[in-house]
């Protein structure tokens, strides 16, 4: 009798917990969906959602900087988990002003961020015992990552089509990944993303270029990547040192940067 009890004080919440029809705004919120198992809720993502590669089949609702009200509230949403990161807040806003949750989920360019990502996700989706368990795996990928420093220096370059090439420096998600992998950033003196320049690549004389494989696809290749300037006159360029990563996983903060920053180690080590 207690058991039928429990069970039917229980419903509502079960119901309730059904009945979510989930839109992610930012490629790190819907990987931690998908991490917690409650990819049955969703019901769209914006376009920096690009895995698990079953997220591309879900309706894409816009750029996350790029947002407009309408799009979200067509896939009539009950809640919306939104990266900090997502623009402009007025159309969030008015999401709200249409009775619907808006969750806003923390960024920066820290590993701590990943287990106050995973908390607040897994608390809106009434998932807290899968992700204290995925906390628990973060944490201990994270403390497994190597501590002692390697004097390999490091040119993260961002490129996708339609733009110039940058170089990362500091107060960047690059700079952050690189220096939790134990290695340099090759580019210092100036923060954020910067056009890269010939004096300033052969400056910085970098062992190993890191940048996402749409970045080499959209030069045509890696032999389009070593003709940008100063590139041949360093030591990656001699030696054609070049990690090709997914730039989500390794600058998205979420559930895939550990393992990215130790394979970014790995490469590093490589060159021992």
């Amino acid at each position: 009798m207690r058991a039928l009890v429990a069970l039917v004080a229980a419903l509502p919440l079960l119901a309730c917990a059904a009945a979510q029809k989930v839109v992610t705004l930012g490629g790190d919120v819907t990987e931690i969906v998908y991490a917690l198992g409650a990819q049955s809720a969703l019901v769209a993502r914006d376009s920096t959602s690009m895995w698990p590669q079953e997220a591309l089949k879900l309706p894409d609702v816009g750029y996350l900087r790029q947002l407009n009200a309408e799009g979200i509230l067509a896939t009539r949403p009950t809640l919306v988990l939104a990266s900090v990161q997502a623009q402009p807040s007025l159309a969030l806003k008015q999401v709200e002003q249409n009775g619907v949750q808006v969750v806003t989920v923390p960024g920066s360019n820290d590993l701590a961020v990943i287990d106050e990502k995973v908390k607040i996700i897994a608390a809106a989706l009434q998932k807290e015992t899968e992700g204290e368990k995925l906390r628990q795996q973060i944490k201990a990928e994270i403390a497994s990552l190597p501590k002692n420093q390697l004097n390999k220096r490091v040119l993260f370059i961002l490129s996708h089509g339609g733009m110039s090439a940058m170089a990362a420096g500091q107060q960047t998600g690059a700079d952050s990944a690189i220096h939790a992998a134990g290695l340099i950033n090759a580019m210092q003196g100036f923060n954020r993303y910067q056009p890269l320049s010939q004096e300033g690549v052969i400056a910085s004389q970098p062992d190993l270029v890191v940048i996402s494989a749409e970045g080499v696809k959209s030069m045509g290749g890696e032999a389009g990547l070593w003709k940008l300037p100063g590139l041949a006159q360093t030591p990656a360029g001699r030696n054609k040192q070049v990690l090709m990563v997914d730039d989500m996983a390794l600058l998205g903060f979420s559930i895939r940067t550990p393992e990215a920053i130790k394979q970014l180690r790995q490469k590093a080590e490589q060159l021992l």
